[in-house]
């Protein structure tokens, strides 16, 4: 069965400036195709652009040249408007900084998203109940998120990103602010979701033993892609090792 196609980057470049004068291009004609059920992860050097190559994937940013794809349908040419109704049906988000709402309680955290998309009430909290229950935060729903801990508020933002049921998981250094532990933890999670339920994950991170829960690796240096690596048949162990090798020897190159 021919694989679905969920994003397609094509030559996307941004650059940032003033009026018509280039001030920085942090990403050069970097083209991309992922597919359904794929988990891609997105490493480099600070500064390479990961984090603006996963905005401008995603509708967070616009590219300035080139075509996004995601589901068949092209981002630039969309309206502000149609951006949020397509993301709100098609993506979810993960950062490192949970982004929840101190004011609110759990529930409606992981309700913000179907709220604002005026879902039925009843279907609000089915939903929220089924996937806190799968992701092991139901018994925080009444609770704030000052009242839980960081791997608890993670796993919220999880449920949140999840509640709609979106195509793609975007997420940008999701364990950045977790205990080894609870990174573990969290990225198993991921992986369940991705290999049993069939969700499509692209993640950036810094880290080699993150990045060896991915099928793909991208990795970015001076605003292109500079080298690809794919899990295929590979142990995890042996996918981390080719992962940390391609970040020793980019270390190595600053000492010649």
């Amino acid at each position: 069965m021919e694989k679905k196609e969920i994003l397609v980057a094509d030559k996307i470049t941004k650059i940032y400036g003033i009026g018509t004068k280039t001030l920085y291009e942090a990403l050069h004609e970097v083209s991309l195709t992922m597919y359904e059920g794929e988990f891609v992860c997105i490493m480099g050097p600070s500064g390479a652009g990961k984090s603006t190559f996963i905005n401008n994937l995603s509708t967070i940013d616009i590219p300035t040249k080139g075509k996004v794809f995601i589901n068949g349908k092209e981002v630039r040419v969309m309206s502000e408007g149609e951006i949020g109704k397509f993301r709100y049906e098609n993506l979810g988000f993960i950062f490192q900084e949970f982004n929840l709402l101190d004011s609110l309680t759990i529930f409606e955290n992981i309700a913000v998203p179907l709220t604002l998309a005026n879902v039925d009430k009843k279907e609000i909290t089915k939903r929220v109940e089924e996937v806190a229950e799968k992701l092991d935060v139901a018994q925080t729903l009444d609770k704030y998120p000052n009242e839980c801990s960081g791997g608890q508020r993670q796993r919220v933002a999880i449920c949140r990103a999840l509640v709609t049921n979106p195509k793609l998981i975007v997420a940008d250094e999701p364990t950045g602010n977790l205990d080894s532990k609870n990174s573990h933890e969290i990225l198993s999670l991921f992986k369940v979701l991705n290999e049993k339920e069939g969700v499509s994950i692209l993640m950036v991170t810094h880290d080699s033993k993150i990045a060896s829960y991915s099928s793909k690796l991208l990795y970015i240096k001076d605003g292109i892609i500079d080298r690809t690596i794919e899990r295929e048949g590979l142990s995890q162990k042996e996918y981390f090792y080719k992962i940390v090798d391609i970040n020793s020897s980019e270390s190595q190159e600053l000492f010649e």
